[in-house]
């Protein structure tokens, strides 16, 4: 119950700051002088106006329309929570319109209409559809769903669809066609059993019927019990899978099954009944949170299983968001005015072929995978694949066109594909597949300044989320005053270097600091004295494997707390100087800044170390570093040290990383400019490719670049990310937020599960 309470507190909270709820409206258009509002509003609002009147197509060209959907419900049937009204729905919908902007940059009102009368609510709905390219219908409990989202496709001429219905339907469908083949059986032949007969349930099965399934060899279940036609009391819907077969139990439904297709609830299946289902079972229990069966009991109950649930933390999740954004992203590209069955059979085709291609090395990092292939635990993409977006929108679309209800036929497909990948460069997928990664396997973090609110906060989160396994180094009384006030719960280790509890451990450190240290002038009493010092203290947790990644930096400067870690933590082979990267989630797509926090004036020597270094850390990311080497002068046209540095660090660069893409020296503009570049420099290695890399000449110009960036644009940085040390030490900046602390700590663990060296 407390832990409830905690996370009750902490979603309100979210939900309430900084500012209540979780989309806002952003303008598209310059607003900075009054000709601009002129433009926006009266007069010159009125020409547009005239221009849609005549001809209402010319929506699509002047106002939002064909990039906005609605997301609509009654909050009749919410996830969990069943029928909690209208206005109890609205964070939900708020939360599919985030799903729909960062996966598909679609636009989103969220719209909750307060009332269960079909007719009024189709109403409702038609009156407003003016305003959007698509409708996303929501939570609309069963059998009202099926009346609204027909009468609705019939009634109106841009695209309709109730994902609850459909979004299920069209991934598990894509899954179970993979799974079969994986299987070596045929859809045609395959005997299935379907547990649940809600509005998901029904549209899963009519789909599976498009690609094959026979009709006799399905037996589906209400909550009732099996749905036989001899009962009068059928509606149309469940009519149409209603058995004529002598079954009456889930048990004698289960005998010799090829397929178990559950939306029901959770723990109804037995072992017994999967015991005896046919060879090589395919079950999708995809009852949320708890499926059906539990995923290891059914995994060591048949060895030959294939498996699917609802869960993340399973493989083969069958989740939505792998569906509608990107069902309605190709929906709206061509103007479409309906989303019919073609295109969603061919976004079951589309995603069941992406999962059969190899995955690129971004989704193998973010899953810490050594390499996802198809197969019994890989039957559907993953929900952070970037190629999803390049794959299923084109198939929709061309679904579209090729079915008559495209309005705007696309003409150029490498041109529109590419303009589709670029959607997404702007958003914080990176911070998620840091997490993911993390999760994947945490390791043990010191936090050096634990007595320090926002630390513990931090600590709190990346336990909780299994992100890492905190280790609190500080006071422990006070920790422990702290813990209390923010409900810190769990079982986590809490060291205080000043504490006669941890003397043992103490003494060996001061001896190991000592004997480093001793031709420096190190006696034991000094030694002594620093381990006192919660840097020095982690940073030897490190060292002696007692930890596995630090954390510090939040209460004091950078330079003091630098000098612990480089006495304590060696180099990596071969680095003279270490180095400092931070990366920016800019609006332009990721970047990496470096030097920004250690050398002041690198040499050109230093200066290609420091681009093989950030290179290094870039590729960990699944991201091919195309790097820039930064200064105020382009290509020799100055003489000045300060240029011919960078310079002849990018000619060393050519020559020892061949593979390396990377020119300069160069200004910042036409580094990030590519027209600019081609039109000036045609010769540049640059040209041609977007830079997601910055290497600046000095501290000072590294330095006050980012944190400019961080505090005019709110841009999200993730740094100092120091590299070149031989163990995962890390140093926030002082003060660093919640946020910053918990993303640093990600890259902490990443750094212990690579070895970045």
């Amino acid at each position: 119950m407390e832990n409830k309470d905690k996370i009750r507190k902490e979603a309100l909270l979210y939900h309430a700051k900084p500012k209540p709820g979780k989309i806002e409206v952003v303008p598209t258009k310059s607003y900075n002088t009054q000709n601009d509002l002129a433009l926006a509003y009266s007069p010159g609002v009125a020409f547009p106006c005239l221009s849609i009147q005549e001809d209402a197509s010319n929506a699509y060209k002047y106002t939002n329309k064909g990039n906005l959907v609605a997301v609509i419900s009654n909050g009749t049937a919410v996830l969990g929570l069943g029928d909690i009204g209208a206005e109890a729905s609205k964070p939900v919908m708020e939360g599919k319109g985030v799903l729909f902007k960062i996966f598909a940059d679609i636009d989103v009102f969220d719209i909750e209409v307060d009332s269960k009368d079909v007719d009024k609510f189709i109403s409702v709905v038609k009156a407003i559809a003016p305003t959007f390219g698509g409708i996303n219908l929501e939570d609309i409990k069963a059998p009202e769903a099926f009346e609204i989202e027909r009468r609705l496709k019939e009634e109106l001429n841009i695209p309709v669809m109730h994902d609850d219905q459909h979004g299920t339907a069209i991934i598990s469908c894509a899954a179970l066609l993979n799974a079969v083949e994986l299987a070596g059986k045929k859809i045609e032949k395959v005997k299935m059993v379907v547990s649940g007969a809600g509005a998901a349930a029904i549209s899963c099965t009519k789909l599976y019927k498009r690609f094959g399934l026979n009709p006799k060899n399905i037996v589906m279940l209400d909550s009732k019990g099996v749905i036989r036609a001899d009962n009068p009391s059928l509606s149309i819907e469940k009519k149409e899978f209603a058995t004529e077969r002598n079954i009456h139990t889930l048990e004698e439904a289960m005998d010799g099954c090829d397929v178990f297709i559950g939306l029901s609830k959770a723990n109804i299946l037995t072992e017994k009944m999967l015991m005896s289902m046919a060879k090589k079972p395919i079950v999708f229990a995809m009852a949320n949170p708890d499926p059906e069966i539990n995923y290891e009991v059914a995994c060591n109950t048949r060895k030959d299983i294939i498996m699917a649930t609802g869960r993340s933390d399973l493989p083969n999740q069958v989740n939505n968001v792998l569906g509608f954004p990107f069902i309605f992203r190709g929906a709206l590209d061509v103007k479409a005015t309906k989303i019919n069955e073609e295109m969603k059979m061919a976004a079951v085709k589309a995603l069941a072929e992406l999962a059969k291609k190899p995955v690129p090395e971004e989704v193998n990092i973010a899953y810490n995978k050594t390499q996802i292939s198809f197969g019994k635990e890989y039957i559907i993409p993953k929900p952070f694949d970037p190629r999803l977006i390049s794959e299923v929108p084109p198939a929709v679309a061309k679904a579209a066109i090729e079915s008559n209800v495209a309005q705007q036929p696309i003409k150029n497909w490498k041109v529109y594909i590419d303009n589709l990948s670029a959607r997404l460069d702007n958003d914080k997928k990176i911070v998620r597949l840091i997490h993911n990664r993390a999760k994947a396997n945490p390791k043990r973090v010191a936090f050096a300044d634990a007595d320090h609110i926002n630390v513990l906060k931090a600590a709190q989160v990346v336990y909780d989320e299994k992100i890492a396994i905190p280790i609190l180094l500080g006071n422990e009384s006070r920790i422990k005053d702290l813990m209390e006030s923010i409900q810190f719960e769990g079982e986590v280790k809490i060291i205080d270097p000043k504490s006669a509890e941890h003397s043992y451990t103490k003494f060996n450190y001061i001896k190991k600091l000592e004997s480093l240290m001793y031709r420096k002038g190190i006696t034991y009493d000094e030694a002594n004295r620093r381990m006192n010092d919660r840097t020095y203290f982690g940073a030897m947790m490190v060292r002696e494997g007692d930890a596995d990644a630090l954390i510090t930096g939040h209460s004091r400067n950078y330079p003091s707390v630098l000098k612990p870690i480089l006495q304590i933590i060696e180099k990596k082979k071969g680095v003279e100087k270490i180095a400092a990267t931070n990366l920016m989630v800019t609006p332009k797509g990721i970047m990496f800044l470096s030097d920004t926090s250690i050398n002041i004036d690198p040499s050109s020597k230093e200066l290609v170390k420091i681009a093989q270094m950030t290179a290094d850390v870039v590729k960990i990311f699944g991201i091919e570093p195309i790097i820039s080497m930064l200064s105020y002068s382009n290509f020799g046209s100055s003489r000045h040290a300060n240029a011919t540095k960078v310079k002849e660090a990018v000619s060393i660069l050519h020559r020892v990383s061949p593979n390396l893409t990377v020119d300069g020296e160069i200004q910042s503009d036409f580094a990030l400019n590519q027209e600019m570049l081609k039109d000036r420099f045609p010769f540049s290695t640059l040209k041609g490719k977007k830079v997601n890399t910055l290497v600046f000449p000095n501290l000072d110009a590294a330095n006050i670049t980012y944190k400019l960036m961080k505090e005019l644009y709110g841009t999200m940085s993730i740094g100092p990310i120091l590299m070149g040390m031989s163990r995962p030490v890390h140093v926030v900046q002082l003060d660093a937020s919640v946020e910053e602390i918990i993303n640093m700590t990600a890259i902490s663990v990443i750094d212990a599960q690579t070895v970045i060296r």
